[in-house]
């Protein structure tokens, strides 16, 4: 007699249970999503005990028939699909008729279903997977379905159930993203009593946002909508200043559907690129809306994860979006804006004291505090609040000048010292030469300056690191180091397009010593460093000749410069095309080249400085994704100083 045997019926069940039932999310998953596809405009959804002790699911969709609300709970029962060409155009969230038999083979389920609103519907009760109640009862129109004591009959799922909290983490993870995926339908989630989420389905996704992620991520996030022969984009980004620890803020959505794909959000990020810090992710929920036939979603148990037959023109085409996106707008991050609603009570205006004349001294030595008030308060009586508003003006204005002046009186008094022509700019400390070097070259093939980036003037340098400039708007600090990075990283970027034609021989060849095995990779690798200019060739041995190299590297940066390069080409154990080669490059060469901090600068310098960062393409964020700018408003400091309440 044979020893292999058909399964019963309740075990394969309980089995198959194992592969879509992995937690509560999973349930719930199952039956939001069968609400969705029933087209329903409000779900409901009531958990208890982290979902382990209730789950319930009301909707107002299509409801089911007597009869087809005990077909419901059939293994492979849909009405999704008919033949196997409907696997190909699938637009439906749920398609293989598997969730409702697995959830009724290890729960206690009852559904309470109505197709119309006659009051008259159908009652099942399964516990176990064996039907217990079927009956006709009153109903509303639409589904209710709700699951009780999960896992009772297999305690070894239940044992490795996590604490409430990490499953209720679970639950309202994917009610998150799937309100994002529909912000059409009003859903609302309650835990033990409490409300965790409640949309309007209203269709504004930016409300949802709001609803998840608080109004201050949903106020930075911008718009993002595009459209080729074959995809079509659509949501939101967060602004570089909104940023998290992990990727759990990327919400992607094929047709409708929430997906795990990380080609997909690799192509986000790349958008993102020199955007963001290190190990900092945005906040994103975008839609991708495709034909049916170019993706596969029945390659994962949950559906989570898709294929794309054309996906490398869809990371083209997302990477392209977000970075046209994050490119049209003005990235320094800004205080709170003065409220429309509440006037501006001004206090200190009317407080602001001149002295007749200044202070006198003493003929001891002492300074006489004594001071004519009269004239103080005669004054006060004199000018309106326009005239103050008018001094307060000029004082900034003096304030200025008295920068400008300092600076260049303190510039001749070096060069005097120094016994220099004064208005000399080429005997400079070695940093200062390099940044008016870099700023003064190939100026044809500078980009126009952008509009959207602020005209500002400088008036003074903070611990020799940072720039302090102003315009009619407010204060800003600039990142001197920073910014001439993303200066030098542009001008690198476009020379290594054409590095073979700016190298030069060297008299002297540069020696680089590997170790036996780093020997034998990087000699694969020398037709890379060809295509980024640096001419490389074997010595014997493990040694390699540093034949040349574009004239443009770094002054005295030549020799490190190269062996990072040779380093990163190591590290990586992935394929090396060579635009990252020179991206890489072009990172290094601007951070060797640039001003360092606690480096002074003359004004003259900083307007030059800055006139090149408005040039750039990204003048926000250095080459690493660090800020260069951040702002202070006018209104902002005045609410510091409490001239404003």
């Amino acid at each position: 007699m044979g020893i292999i045997r058909v399964l019963d019926e309740h075990i394969a069940n309980q089995i198959a249970a194992g592969e879509v039932v992995e937690r509560p999310s999973s349930v719930v998953k199952e039956l939001v999503e069968n609400a969705v596809d029933a087209g329903s405009s409000r779900i409901d959804v009531t958990i208890e005990e982290g979902g382990l002790a209730l789950i319930r699911v009301s909707d107002n969709g299509s409801g089911m028939q007597s009869d087809d609300c005990e077909a419901a709970f059939f293994r492979h029962a849909t009405s999704k699909i008919v033949s196997s060409q409907d696997l190909f155009s699938i637009r439906t969230l749920g398609f293989r008729g598997e969730a409702l038999p697995s959830i009724a083979a290890v729960s206690k389920v009852t559904c309470l279903t109505s197709t119309n609103s006659s009051g008259l519907g159908h009652q099942l009760v399964i516990e176990g997977g064996t039907v217990k109640v079927s009956e006709e009862t009153a109903a509303q129109r639409g589904t209710d379905i709700q699951v009780r004591e999960l896992f009772y009959n297999t305690p070894a799922r239940l044992k490795y159930m996590k604490t409430v909290q990490t499953e209720l983490g679970h639950v309202s993870d994917f009610i998150y993203r799937l309100a994002l995926a529909h912000p059409e339908i009003a859903f609302t989630l309650k835990h033990n009593g409490s409300v965790m989420i409640q949309t309007l389905g209203n269709e504004d996704m930016r409300g949802v946002i709001a609803a998840i992620y608080g109004t201050t991520v949903a106020k930075t996030m911008l718009p993002i909508e595009g459209e080729q022969l074959d995809y079509s984009i659509r949501g939101f980004i967060g602004k570089p200043e909104t940023t998290r620890a992990n990727r759990n803020g990327i919400s992607t959505f094929i047709n409708g559907r929430y997906v795990r794909n990380f080609t997909l959000i690799h192509a986000l990020l790349q958008g993102y690129h020199t955007f963001l810090p290190i190990n900092r992710f945005p906040v994103a929920a975008i839609h991708i809306e495709m034909d049916p036939t170019l993706v596969d979603v029945n390659v994962h148990p949950a559906k989570l994860e898709v294929r794309f037959s054309k996906e490398q023109e869809l990371i083209q085409f997302v990477e392209e979006q977000v970075r046209h996106v994050l490119n049209q707008q003005v990235l320094i991050p800004t205080g709170a804006a003065p409220s429309k609603s509440k006037p501006i009570n001004h206090i200190q205006e009317q407080l602001e004291l001149y002295r007749s004349s200044p202070p006198a001294s003493s003929a001891n030595g002492n300074i006489d505090k004594a001071y004519d008030r009269k004239q103080d308060v005669e004054a006060l009586n004199r000018w309106s609040q326009a005239d103050l508003r008018s001094e307060r003006e000029l004082d900034v204005k003096r304030t200025v000048n008295m920068f400008n002046s300092t600076a260049r009186d303190t510039e001749q008094r070096d060069k005097q010292l120094r016994n220099e022509p004064v208005h000399s700019f080429n005997e400079q400390a070695a940093a200062n030469e390099v940044l008016l070097r870099t700023m003064a070259a190939d100026e044809q093939t500078t980009a126009p300056v952008l509009p959207s980036f602020p005209k500002l003037s400088p008036i003074g340098q903070m611990h020799g690191t940072y720039i302090i400039a102003q315009n009619e708007e407010g204060l800003f600090l600039i990142d001197q180091h920073a910014a001439h990075e993303r200066i030098n990283y542009e001008y690198y970027f476009e020379k290594f397009g054409n590095p073979a034609e700016a190298s030069q021989e060297l008299l002297v060849p540069i020696t680089l010593e590997f170790t036996s095995s780093d020997a034998v990779r990087i000699q694969d690798k020398l037709p890379l460093l060809e295509q980024a200019g640096v001419y490389v060739e074997p010595f014997g041995g493990n040694s390699f000749l540093v034949r040349a190299y574009p004239h443009w590297f770094p002054d005295g940066d030549e020799k490190a410069l190269i062996d990072e390069m040779t380093e990163w080409l190591l590290a990586e154990r992935k394929s090396v095309d060579v635009s990252r080669l020179r991206e890489k490059a072009a990172i290094m060469c601007s951070c060797k080249a640039s001003i360092k901090a606690n480096q002074s600068m003359r004004v003259n310098e900083m307007e030059t400085l800055l006139d090149r960062l408005a040039s750039c393409r990204n003048p926000y964020t250095c080459p690493h994704g660090r800020p260069i700018v951040i702002s202070f408003s006018t209104y902002e400091l005045e609410k510091l100083f409490k001239r404003v309440m």
